[in-house]
């Protein structure tokens, strides 16, 4: 086989798998700050728990980052790296009271990992310290992303279908759309309280 024919083989591959996949972006307006926009749950279709463990970090008595988000399945480690004790707690996953949980009480470098396995909002609470919130969003699929400081988003190699999206702003009321991806698509949110 001729090198021409493997690049053309190559290249033919590359072209047909871009044709099956698109990014879906748009913009986020009406209240300030980072929102969150996610690929809602894909009937019949399941995703491999990520390996990699994101860092909630607890430090000058702030949850950083303030807003993560994850794929359904992921293990967060909760680091403190204050010098007093911090404790992790949430009273809900979306809602449902039945996924609080608590992580307990730890002092100065030490982590404690869990791992979300239900989508949803998490809110994110220190029972020493009141005045200290956060949140992860666990989202159900891999297909997620967190605006910028322009409400700018884009969501990368989503594979053509129809899906719900939906977009999570702190305050906000959650909102959702349908959304047809066939290469590169275009989804506008306005949010409010």
């Amino acid at each position: 086989m001729t090198f021409k024919a493997i690049f053309t083989g190559v290249l033919a591959t590359a072209l047909c798998s871009a044709a099956f996949a698109g990014d879906i972006e748009g913009k986020v307006s009406g209240m300030k700050g980072h929102s969150v926009v996610y690929v809602n749950t894909i009937a019949g279709k399941t995703f491999p728990a990520p390996k990699e463990h994101p860092i909630m970090d607890q430090k000058g008595l702030l949850f950083v980052p303030h807003i993560m988000v994850v794929q359904q399945g992921t293990t967060v480690d909760f680091l403190n790296s204050d010098n007093v004790q911090h404790n992790v707690f949430w009273t809900a996953v979306n809602g449902d009271k039945k996924a609080g949980h608590n992580l307990g009480t730890w002092p100065k470098g030490d982590k404690r990992p869990y791992t979300f396995d239900k989508p949803g909002v998490v809110p994110l609470f220190c029972n020493v310290h009141p005045d200290m919130s956060g949140y992860i969003i666990v989202s159900p699929t891999p297909y997620f992303a967190e605006t910028d400081d322009s409400g700018n988003y884009k969501i990368k190699d989503v594979p053509d279908g129809s899906y719900t999206l939906v977009v999570w702003h702190e305050g906000a009321k959650n909102q959702s759309k349908p959304v047809s991806v066939a290469g590169n698509t275009k989804a506008d949110f306005t949010v409010s309280k």
